[in-house]
């Protein structure tokens, strides 16, 4: 079996998929310790049960799409640019409110995800990952 080392260009999307995916699960598991701990108190969108735990749940299905999404990048598989591409679009809409919270944490998951969304739907869709993903697949093929 002939192993393939990824591109230089599907490592970077990579970590920034993975980076995504990572800051929406952490600030999901912050979300949980802070109703916890404090109840369902914040913004009015989000301040009764039903409504945190479907906020939790999209930012838990979101992260873990965009890890997943990140393994298919690692392995050169053409089929991770498109959700990544319109992942990003989503980000930037998650991200936005999110940079605009007056807390630390969710101004600097916000702002994260704004960054690797604006990096990464830049780099996703360069002319060098469409080579590396045909390059990939015709090695693999």
């Amino acid at each position: 079996m002939n192993v393939v080392k990824p591109r230089r260009e599907l490592i970077a999307l990579a970590a920034i998929s993975g980076a995504e995916g990572l800051a929406l699960i952490g600030y999901a598991c912050y979300d949980v310790i802070q109703a916890i701990r404090f109840g369902t108190t914040g913004p009015a969108e989000v301040s009764n049960g039903p409504a945190l735990l479907i906020q939790i749940l999209i930012f838990m299905v979101f992260g873990t799409g965009l890890l997943l999404i990140a393994r298919g990048w690692l392995q050169g598989q053409r089929w991770s640019r498109s959700p990544f591409v319109l992942a990003q679009l989503i980000a930037l809409l998650v991200g936005f409110p999110l940079a605009q919270d007056s807390s630390g944490p969710g101004r600097a998951v916000g702002v994260t995800v704004l960054i690797c969304a604006l990096v990464g739907g830049v780099l996703a869709v360069t002319p060098q990952v469409g080579r590396a993903l045909r390059v990939r697949n015709s090695q693999t093929d």
